[in-house]
Protein backbone atom coordinates (compact mmCIF):
# COMPACT_ATOMS: atom_id res chain seq x y z
CA UNK A 1 0.00 0.00 0.00
CA UNK A 2 1.21 3.22 -1.00
CA UNK A 3 1.58 5.92 1.08
CA UNK A 4 -1.06 8.37 -0.87
CA UNK A 5 -3.20 5.22 0.11
CA UNK A 6 -2.77 4.80 3.78
CA UNK A 7 -3.02 8.63 4.47
CA UNK A 8 -6.69 8.36 2.67
CA UNK A 9 -7.81 5.34 4.51
CA UNK A 10 -6.70 7.31 7.80
CA UNK A 11 -8.21 9.99 6.83
CA UNK A 12 -11.30 8.14 5.83
CA UNK A 13 -11.49 6.55 9.78
CA UNK A 14 -11.38 9.81 11.32
CA UNK A 15 -14.26 10.79 9.63
CA UNK A 16 -16.32 8.43 11.42
CA UNK A 17 -18.34 9.98 13.61
CA UNK A 18 -19.71 12.38 10.72
CA UNK A 19 -20.52 8.78 8.76
CA UNK A 20 -22.50 7.50 11.44
CA UNK A 21 -24.21 10.74 11.39
CA UNK A 22 -24.80 10.34 8.12
CA UNK A 23 -26.06 6.57 8.88
CA UNK A 24 -28.49 7.76 11.26
CA UNK A 25 -30.19 10.07 9.12
CA UNK A 26 -30.14 8.09 5.97
CA UNK A 27 -31.53 5.14 8.53
CA UNK A 28 -34.56 7.61 9.65
CA UNK A 29 -35.21 8.63 6.17
CA UNK A 30 -35.86 4.73 5.06
CA UNK A 31 -37.98 4.46 8.16
CA UNK A 32 -40.27 6.89 7.42
CA UNK A 33 -41.05 5.64 3.93
CA UNK A 34 -41.41 2.22 5.33
CA UNK A 35 -43.80 3.25 8.08
CA UNK A 36 -45.81 5.01 5.02
CA UNK A 37 -45.06 8.44 6.87
CA UNK A 38 -43.27 9.74 3.67
CA UNK A 39 -45.22 8.92 0.61
CA UNK A 40 -44.34 7.08 -2.52
CA UNK A 41 -45.91 6.07 -5.49
CA UNK A 42 -46.30 2.98 -8.08
CA UNK A 43 -47.13 3.26 -11.80
CA UNK A 44 -49.23 1.04 -13.84
CA UNK A 45 -46.42 0.84 -16.15
CA UNK A 46 -42.88 -1.22 -16.50
CA UNK A 47 -40.19 0.77 -14.61
CA UNK A 48 -37.20 -0.70 -14.53
CA UNK A 49 -34.36 0.73 -12.18
CA UNK A 50 -31.02 0.36 -12.38
CA UNK A 51 -29.13 1.61 -9.07
CA UNK A 52 -26.75 0.81 -5.83
CA UNK A 53 -25.68 1.63 -2.33
CA UNK A 54 -22.29 3.12 -2.73
CA UNK A 55 -21.00 6.35 -4.48
CA UNK A 56 -20.30 5.82 -8.07
CA UNK A 57 -18.12 3.18 -9.83
CA UNK A 58 -20.40 -0.07 -9.93
CA UNK A 59 -21.39 0.09 -13.82
CA UNK A 60 -24.84 1.41 -14.13
CA UNK A 61 -24.29 3.33 -17.68
CA UNK A 62 -23.06 -0.18 -18.88
CA UNK A 63 -26.24 -1.58 -17.46
CA UNK A 64 -28.56 0.40 -18.77
CA UNK A 65 -26.92 0.25 -22.32
CA UNK A 66 -27.37 -3.72 -22.27
CA UNK A 67 -31.08 -3.68 -20.71
CA UNK A 68 -31.33 -1.22 -23.53
CA UNK A 69 -30.03 -3.77 -26.11
CA UNK A 70 -31.80 -7.08 -24.90
CA UNK A 71 -34.89 -4.31 -24.67
CA UNK A 72 -34.72 -2.63 -27.33
CA UNK A 73 -35.78 -5.47 -30.20
CA UNK A 74 -38.91 -5.80 -28.82
CA UNK A 75 -40.17 -3.15 -26.89
CA UNK A 76 -40.40 0.71 -27.59
CA UNK A 77 -38.50 1.50 -24.67
CA UNK A 78 -37.08 5.16 -22.83
CA UNK A 79 -34.90 5.99 -20.09
CA UNK A 80 -34.65 8.72 -17.61
CA UNK A 81 -31.56 10.04 -15.47
CA UNK A 82 -31.53 13.14 -13.43
CA UNK A 83 -28.70 14.20 -15.25
CA UNK A 84 -25.55 14.72 -13.08
CA UNK A 85 -24.06 17.96 -13.51
CA UNK A 86 -25.91 19.17 -16.32
CA UNK A 87 -26.72 23.04 -16.70
CA UNK A 88 -29.96 22.80 -16.51
CA UNK A 89 -32.87 21.84 -14.27
CA UNK A 90 -36.25 20.23 -14.88
CA UNK A 91 -37.31 17.83 -17.12
CA UNK A 92 -35.97 17.39 -20.72
CA UNK A 93 -36.09 14.94 -23.25
CA UNK A 94 -33.25 14.67 -25.68
CA UNK A 95 -33.23 15.48 -29.30
CA UNK A 96 -31.06 15.70 -32.62
CA UNK A 97 -29.11 19.13 -31.12
CA UNK A 98 -29.41 18.67 -27.27
CA UNK A 99 -25.68 18.64 -25.63
CA UNK A 100 -24.03 16.40 -22.82
CA UNK A 101 -24.23 20.25 -21.03
CA UNK A 102 -27.90 20.25 -21.38
CA UNK A 103 -28.75 16.33 -20.02
CA UNK A 104 -25.47 15.00 -18.50
CA UNK A 105 -22.78 13.07 -19.18
CA UNK A 106 -24.61 9.44 -19.33
CA UNK A 107 -27.50 10.13 -20.82
CA UNK A 108 -25.91 11.67 -23.59
CA UNK A 109 -24.26 8.85 -24.00
CA UNK A 110 -27.13 6.88 -24.21
CA UNK A 111 -28.61 9.53 -26.50
CA UNK A 112 -25.46 9.22 -29.03
CA UNK A 113 -25.70 5.08 -28.92
CA UNK A 114 -28.99 4.40 -29.37
CA UNK A 115 -30.79 7.71 -31.11
CA UNK A 116 -33.94 6.19 -31.74
CA UNK A 117 -35.02 5.23 -28.28
CA UNK A 118 -36.41 8.18 -25.96
CA UNK A 119 -33.73 9.40 -23.15
CA UNK A 120 -35.17 12.19 -20.74
CA UNK A 121 -33.96 13.60 -17.74
CA UNK A 122 -35.51 15.04 -14.56
CA UNK A 123 -34.88 16.00 -10.52
CA UNK A 124 -37.81 14.67 -9.86
CA UNK A 125 -38.88 10.96 -11.50
CA UNK A 126 -42.47 11.48 -9.88
CA UNK A 127 -43.21 14.65 -12.21
CA UNK A 128 -40.91 13.35 -14.97
CA UNK A 129 -42.36 10.41 -15.40
CA UNK A 130 -45.91 11.35 -16.85
CA UNK A 131 -43.87 13.99 -18.91
CA UNK A 132 -41.93 11.01 -20.62
CA UNK A 133 -44.80 9.04 -21.06
CA UNK A 134 -47.09 12.53 -22.23
CA UNK A 135 -44.12 13.16 -24.77
CA UNK A 136 -43.82 9.61 -25.59
CA UNK A 137 -46.95 7.73 -25.79
CA UNK A 138 -45.83 4.85 -27.24
CA UNK A 139 -43.60 3.49 -24.42
CA UNK A 140 -43.58 0.05 -23.34
CA UNK A 141 -41.19 0.81 -20.47
CA UNK A 142 -38.76 3.12 -18.79
CA UNK A 143 -35.23 1.89 -17.55
CA UNK A 144 -34.33 4.58 -14.27
CA UNK A 145 -31.17 5.45 -14.31
CA UNK A 146 -29.57 5.49 -10.39
CA UNK A 147 -33.26 5.89 -9.23
CA UNK A 148 -32.86 3.63 -6.18
CA UNK A 149 -32.71 5.89 -3.72
CA UNK A 150 -35.40 7.93 -5.19
CA UNK A 151 -38.13 6.47 -2.99
CA UNK A 152 -41.18 8.66 -3.99
CA UNK A 153 -41.06 6.41 -7.29
CA UNK A 154 -41.50 2.60 -6.61
CA UNK A 155 -40.02 -0.06 -9.91
CA UNK A 156 -41.68 -2.78 -11.09
CA UNK A 157 -38.35 -4.36 -11.49
CA UNK A 158 -35.12 -3.26 -8.99
CA UNK A 159 -31.55 -4.18 -10.17
CA UNK A 160 -28.88 -3.10 -7.32
CA UNK A 161 -25.18 -3.72 -8.36
CA UNK A 162 -22.27 -4.10 -6.35
CA UNK A 163 -18.72 -3.90 -7.22
CA UNK A 164 -16.63 -7.23 -6.66
CA UNK A 165 -13.78 -5.36 -4.53
CA UNK A 166 -16.26 -3.05 -2.78
CA UNK A 167 -19.18 -5.30 -1.69
CA UNK A 168 -21.65 -3.21 0.19
CA UNK A 169 -22.06 -5.69 2.80
CA UNK A 170 -18.42 -5.21 3.91
CA UNK A 171 -18.59 -1.25 3.53
CA UNK A 172 -19.89 1.43 5.50
CA UNK A 173 -21.59 4.90 5.37
CA UNK A 174 -19.65 8.22 4.14
CA UNK A 175 -17.49 9.52 4.39
CA UNK A 176 -16.15 6.82 5.96
CA UNK A 177 -16.76 4.69 3.29
CA UNK A 178 -18.58 4.80 0.18
CA UNK A 179 -22.10 3.59 1.19
CA UNK A 180 -25.04 6.50 -0.04
CA UNK A 181 -27.34 3.85 2.18
CA UNK A 182 -27.53 0.97 4.47
CA UNK A 183 -27.48 -2.27 3.82
CA UNK A 184 -30.93 -3.14 4.65
CA UNK A 185 -32.00 -1.21 1.71
CA UNK A 186 -31.07 -3.80 -0.50
CA UNK A 187 -33.92 -6.02 0.62
CA UNK A 188 -35.48 -4.10 -1.58
CA UNK A 189 -34.08 -5.38 -4.60
CA UNK A 190 -35.48 -8.10 -6.73
CA UNK A 191 -32.13 -8.31 -8.77
CA UNK A 192 -28.15 -8.08 -7.03
CA UNK A 193 -25.31 -8.12 -9.62
CA UNK A 194 -22.12 -8.27 -8.17
CA UNK A 195 -19.60 -6.13 -11.30
CA UNK A 196 -16.81 -5.76 -11.97
CA UNK A 197 -15.61 -9.65 -11.24
CA UNK A 198 -12.54 -11.38 -12.51
CA UNK A 199 -12.96 -13.43 -15.30
CA UNK A 200 -12.08 -16.42 -13.90
CA UNK A 201 -14.35 -16.18 -10.58
CA UNK A 202 -14.09 -19.16 -8.47
CA UNK A 203 -17.06 -21.30 -6.99
CA UNK A 204 -15.46 -20.94 -3.54
CA UNK A 205 -15.10 -17.10 -4.12
CA UNK A 206 -18.38 -16.38 -5.13
CA UNK A 207 -20.34 -18.73 -2.35
CA UNK A 208 -17.95 -16.42 0.14
CA UNK A 209 -20.17 -13.68 -1.40
CA UNK A 210 -23.31 -15.37 -1.42
CA UNK A 211 -22.74 -15.98 2.32
CA UNK A 212 -21.99 -12.49 3.01
CA UNK A 213 -24.92 -10.33 1.13
CA UNK A 214 -27.38 -13.00 2.48
CA UNK A 215 -29.88 -12.45 0.31
CA UNK A 216 -33.88 -13.25 1.02
CA UNK A 217 -35.66 -15.93 -0.73
CA UNK A 218 -37.24 -13.70 -3.60
CA UNK A 219 -34.08 -12.13 -4.43
CA UNK A 220 -31.78 -13.39 -7.57
CA UNK A 221 -28.17 -12.68 -7.53
CA UNK A 222 -25.58 -12.60 -10.73
CA UNK A 223 -21.97 -12.31 -11.33
CA UNK A 224 -20.61 -10.14 -14.28
CA UNK A 225 -17.41 -9.30 -15.65
CA UNK A 226 -16.08 -6.19 -17.58
CA UNK A 227 -15.33 -6.99 -21.03
CA UNK A 228 -13.78 -3.97 -23.27
CA UNK A 229 -14.54 -3.59 -27.34
CA UNK A 230 -12.50 -2.30 -29.97
CA UNK A 231 -11.48 1.54 -29.42
CA UNK A 232 -12.91 3.64 -32.21
CA UNK A 233 -12.06 7.50 -33.02
CA UNK A 234 -13.89 9.84 -31.11
CA UNK A 235 -15.13 11.57 -34.82
CA UNK A 236 -14.58 9.16 -37.13
CA UNK A 237 -16.22 5.89 -35.53
CA UNK A 238 -16.03 3.63 -38.48
CA UNK A 239 -11.80 3.99 -37.87
CA UNK A 240 -10.80 1.18 -35.23
CA UNK A 241 -7.77 0.38 -33.25
CA UNK A 242 -7.01 -2.96 -31.86
CA UNK A 243 -4.74 -2.30 -29.54
CA UNK A 244 -1.81 -4.73 -28.99
CA UNK A 245 1.76 -4.82 -26.63
CA UNK A 246 3.32 -2.32 -28.93
CA UNK A 247 1.40 0.01 -28.47
CA UNK A 248 1.71 3.54 -25.34
CA UNK A 249 -1.43 5.14 -24.81
CA UNK A 250 -2.11 8.13 -23.25
CA UNK A 251 -4.96 7.53 -20.83
CA UNK A 252 -7.61 10.39 -20.60
CA UNK A 253 -10.07 9.59 -18.16
CA UNK A 254 -12.65 11.56 -15.67
CA UNK A 255 -14.67 8.29 -14.51
CA UNK A 256 -15.29 7.20 -10.62
CA UNK A 257 -13.65 4.05 -10.43
CA UNK A 258 -10.97 4.03 -13.42
CA UNK A 259 -8.91 0.95 -11.59
CA UNK A 260 -10.36 -2.07 -13.52
CA UNK A 261 -9.71 0.35 -17.12
CA UNK A 262 -5.91 0.59 -16.05
CA UNK A 263 -5.39 -3.10 -14.94
CA UNK A 264 -6.60 -4.20 -18.50
CA UNK A 265 -4.07 -1.52 -20.31
CA UNK A 266 -0.80 -2.77 -17.91
CA UNK A 267 -2.45 -6.05 -19.25
CA UNK A 268 -2.59 -5.26 -23.07
CA UNK A 269 -0.22 -2.62 -23.85
CA UNK A 270 3.17 -1.87 -23.52
CA UNK A 271 2.99 1.49 -21.85
CA UNK A 272 -0.16 3.93 -20.39
CA UNK A 273 0.30 7.18 -19.23
CA UNK A 274 -2.45 9.19 -17.29
CA UNK A 275 -4.29 12.39 -17.84
CA UNK A 276 -6.80 12.06 -14.84
CA UNK A 277 -9.77 14.48 -13.89
CA UNK A 278 -12.25 14.29 -11.55
CA UNK A 279 -15.72 12.65 -12.22
CA UNK A 280 -18.07 14.17 -14.71
CA UNK A 281 -15.10 16.75 -15.80
CA UNK A 282 -16.56 19.52 -18.06
CA UNK A 283 -13.72 19.83 -20.17
CA UNK A 284 -12.12 23.19 -21.32
CA UNK A 285 -9.89 23.70 -24.26
CA UNK A 286 -7.14 24.17 -22.14
CA UNK A 287 -7.44 20.90 -21.01
CA UNK A 288 -7.59 19.98 -24.35
CA UNK A 289 -4.31 21.74 -25.17
CA UNK A 290 -2.63 20.29 -22.17
CA UNK A 291 -3.75 16.62 -23.59
CA UNK A 292 -1.80 17.61 -26.88
CA UNK A 293 1.43 18.35 -25.26
CA UNK A 294 1.50 15.77 -22.79
CA UNK A 295 0.65 13.33 -25.86
CA UNK A 296 3.41 14.86 -28.20
CA UNK A 297 5.73 14.34 -25.33
CA UNK A 298 5.27 10.20 -25.92
CA UNK A 299 8.22 9.58 -28.15
CA UNK A 300 6.84 6.05 -29.25
CA UNK A 301 5.84 5.67 -32.88
CA UNK A 302 2.86 3.43 -32.24
CA UNK A 303 1.07 5.22 -30.11
CA UNK A 304 -3.03 6.40 -29.56
CA UNK A 305 -5.04 8.46 -26.72
CA UNK A 306 -7.81 6.58 -25.63
CA UNK A 307 -10.70 7.82 -23.15
CA UNK A 308 -14.15 6.35 -22.12
CA UNK A 309 -17.48 6.94 -23.46
CA UNK A 310 -18.49 8.71 -20.65
CA UNK A 311 -15.73 10.90 -21.30
CA UNK A 312 -16.49 11.51 -25.12
CA UNK A 313 -19.62 12.86 -24.90
CA UNK A 314 -17.93 15.65 -22.56
CA UNK A 315 -15.16 16.13 -25.73
CA UNK A 316 -17.23 15.56 -29.01
CA UNK A 317 -17.43 19.67 -28.96
CA UNK A 318 -14.47 19.87 -30.02
CA UNK A 319 -14.89 18.23 -32.80
CA UNK A 320 -12.76 20.31 -35.46
CA UNK A 321 -9.67 19.79 -33.07
CA UNK A 322 -10.36 16.20 -32.65
CA UNK A 323 -10.79 15.15 -35.85
CA UNK A 324 -7.14 14.82 -37.24
CA UNK A 325 -6.27 13.32 -33.14
CA UNK A 326 -5.22 9.79 -32.57
CA UNK A 327 -8.35 10.00 -29.76
CA UNK A 328 -9.86 6.70 -29.75
CA UNK A 329 -12.76 5.68 -27.80
CA UNK A 330 -13.00 2.19 -25.55
CA UNK A 331 -16.89 0.68 -25.50
CA UNK A 332 -17.18 -0.93 -22.27
CA UNK A 333 -19.46 -3.93 -21.49
CA UNK A 334 -21.02 -6.30 -19.00
CA UNK A 335 -20.56 -10.08 -19.54
CA UNK A 336 -22.33 -12.41 -17.40
CA UNK A 337 -20.46 -15.58 -15.44
CA UNK A 338 -21.43 -18.77 -14.54
CA UNK A 339 -23.79 -18.92 -17.96
CA UNK A 340 -26.57 -16.89 -16.16
CA UNK A 341 -27.04 -14.57 -19.35
CA UNK A 342 -30.29 -16.14 -20.67
CA UNK A 343 -31.62 -16.45 -16.93
CA UNK A 344 -30.90 -12.75 -16.45
CA UNK A 345 -32.08 -11.94 -19.80
CA UNK A 346 -35.65 -13.93 -19.58
CA UNK A 347 -36.21 -12.26 -15.79
CA UNK A 348 -36.08 -9.02 -17.29
CA UNK A 349 -38.24 -9.90 -20.64
CA UNK A 350 -40.94 -11.75 -18.75
CA UNK A 351 -41.08 -8.76 -16.36
CA UNK A 352 -41.91 -6.17 -19.39
CA UNK A 353 -44.06 -8.47 -21.46
CA UNK A 354 -46.09 -10.15 -18.45
CA UNK A 355 -46.12 -6.86 -16.26
CA UNK A 356 -49.26 -7.09 -14.44
CA UNK A 357 -49.56 -3.74 -11.64
CA UNK A 358 -49.49 -4.30 -8.03
CA UNK A 359 -48.92 -1.63 -6.08
CA UNK A 360 -48.67 -3.58 -2.97
CA UNK A 361 -45.67 -5.73 -4.05
CA UNK A 362 -43.80 -2.55 -5.25
CA UNK A 363 -43.85 -1.31 -1.94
Amino acid sequence: MNFNTLFLKSFRVLLLPFAIVYGLIIMLRNWLFDKYYLKSAAFNFPLICVGNLAVGGTGKSPMVEYLIELLQPHFKIGTLSRGYKRKTKGYALANEVTTALEIGDEPMQFHTKFPNIAVAVGEERLVAIPQLLQDEPDLQAIILDDAFQHRTVRAGLNIVLTEFSNIYSQDFFMPTGDLRDEWKSANRANIVIVTKCPADLGQDKKYKIIRSLKLKPHQRLFFTTIEYGTPYHIIQQDDEWILTTNDEVLLVCGIANPKPLKEYLHATVDTYYQKDYSDHHIFLIDDLNEIKERFNDIAAKRKIMLTTEKDAVRLTKFSNELIDLPLYVLPVKHRFLFDDTEQFNQLVMDFVQNFSFNPDESK
